[in-house]
């Protein structure tokens, strides 16, 4: 019998640290290879981590609550193999679980530290970067947080426990002192510099009839990364309208043999997405970020796209390497990402690696818009809705009016690195791989 490793994985770029929710199975269960084991949360999303053997769960190294560097072991996994092999990295694997504690990464080492310790009194009690996060957010103070019982190792707080004083203390609020909310462990230039515009509140009215409503976590991320997006990035918006008939009747002509032989529907947005990423390869400066005085040019092409959730919030996830895909791969990644989005199944690698966004505005019945670039991407583009104008067609015999299915394409960029005849050029290059879009194409090629 071999004994394997199981490591908490990488679940995004930046993300370097995963709280443990809870384990799924328990010691001494048959487990598979890639069948969940245990859930972990992300300053981004919580998922369901699969198991990278198959075999028993013979230790447990990690318990719920505890925070553990990315690529350090939280289980062991014991697999058919040579048994005599393994005694020695039994040995090993038990001496590293008691005895070696994980060394933060240098350039976080003194925020962990901030953010992991608190000292109340003589006491020290241990709070995860995620717990302090939501407590930051939602304005828990010290000393509430010093009140909440841990159900963790420990008694440590774990994310429910906090989430459930929240819920339970819009209810019943514990006044204490403002000079004990809990702050940031590290303040950057750019907080201090954007510190006056926070303390700004906005009038309320004392009459008449209104409502109160709380923002949840999810739209307090989202106010955040988009007032930081207007701060850092001069946004100049560029207006084109394409002609997309060809589109239409083709999709129209098509769209319930791709649904018989895919079982999937065929939607406008992946045929858009194609366009995007072909312009993209003709304008690879388009497909950049922006760190400090330089500019980084991107090889992959991955576009996120915005999926309006249930609850109103938007998340933005990310089809990978969407210059390999076909239409018929790209509808089937469009559908799924969607699907998963709005069932709360994305999980952080589905939320990362993002070059360049597309917007669908017009499943909105909006005809445009002026879209905010997600950082730290450069471009961001607005698709309107599919409306019938009346439009000049051209001829060989003449120009004659027609009936066409008209769009405004509405491309946001960084002016820091886009100036407006790169940003211009760019959407007009989409428009012109919609207009003309092979009627006679096949979808299944």
């Amino acid at each position: 019998m071999a004994l394997v490793e199981m490591v908490m994985p990488k679940m995004g770029e930046s993300i370097m640290e995963g709280t443990i929710l809870r384990w799924l199975k328990n010691v001494g269960d048959k487990i598979e290879q890639d069948e969940s084991v245990l859930e972990v949360a992300t300053d981004k999303v919580d998922t369901e981590v699969p198991s990278t053997a198959s075999g028993i769960l013979k230790e447990i190294l990690a318990q719920n609550g505890d925070v553990i560097p990315v690529g350090k072991p939280i289980a062991i996994i014991a697999t058919d193999g040579d048994e005599q092999s393994t005694s020695i990295a039994t040995q090993s694997n038990k001496t590293q679980a008691t005895s070696a504690k994980p060394e933060p990464i240098p350039a976080i080492a003194n925020e962990m530290k901030a953010q992991s310790h608190i000292s109340n009194g003589e006491s020290l009690r241990f709070y995860s970067p995620l717990v302090m996060n939501i407590a930051r957010q939602e304005n828990v103070t010290m000393a509430e947080l010093e009140s909440i019982r841990g159900t963790g190792k420990d008694e440590r707080v774990t994310k429910n426990d906090i989430l459930d004083y929240i819920q339970n203390r819009k209810t019943s609020p514990v006044a204490t002192p403002e000079t004990q909310q809990i702050k940031e462990p590290v303040i950057t230039e750019q907080k201090k510099e954007s510190a006056p515009l926070e303390q700004i509140k906005p009038a309320q009215s004392l009459s008449g009839n209104y409502e109160i409503i709380e923002m949840d976590r999810m739209r307090k991320m989202i106010a955040d990364r988009m007032v930081e997006s207007k701060r850092v990035a001069p946004h100049v918006t560029s207006f084109v309208e394409a002609d997309v008939t060809n589109i239409v009747f083709w999709r129209n002509r098509v769209k319930q043999d791709f649904m018989e032989k895919e079982n999937t529907a065929l939607t406008f947005t992946p045929i858009f997405i194609e366009a995007v990423v072909k312009a993209l390869k003709d304008y690879p400066m388009v497909n950049v970020s922006v760190d400090g005085d330089k500019i980084i040019v991107k090889k992959d092409i991955n576009i996120g796209m915005a999926v309006a959730l249930p609850s109103g919030n938007l998340i933005v996830p990310v089809i990978k390497n969407a210059d390999q895909l076909n239409i018929i791969g790209l509808t089937k990644k469009v559908n799924d990402l969607a699907r998963r989005a709005r069932a709360n199944k994305l999980t952080a690698d589905d939320l990362s690696g993002g070059t360049y966004t597309v917007s669908n505005v017009g499943s909105f019945g909006n005809m445009m818009g002026t879209p905010i670039i997600m950082q730290p991407q450069a471009g961001i583009l607005a698709l309107g809705a599919v409306i019938k104008k009346p439009a000049v067609i051209e001829t060989p015999q003449g120009d004659t009016l027609g009936i066409r299915h008209m769009m405004f394409l509405s491309h946001s960029y960084d002016h820091r690195v886009i100036d407006g005849s790169l940003g211009g050029m760019f959407v007009r290059r989409v428009a012109d791989y919609l207009e003309q879009f092979d009627i006679n194409r096949k979808a299944f090629a």
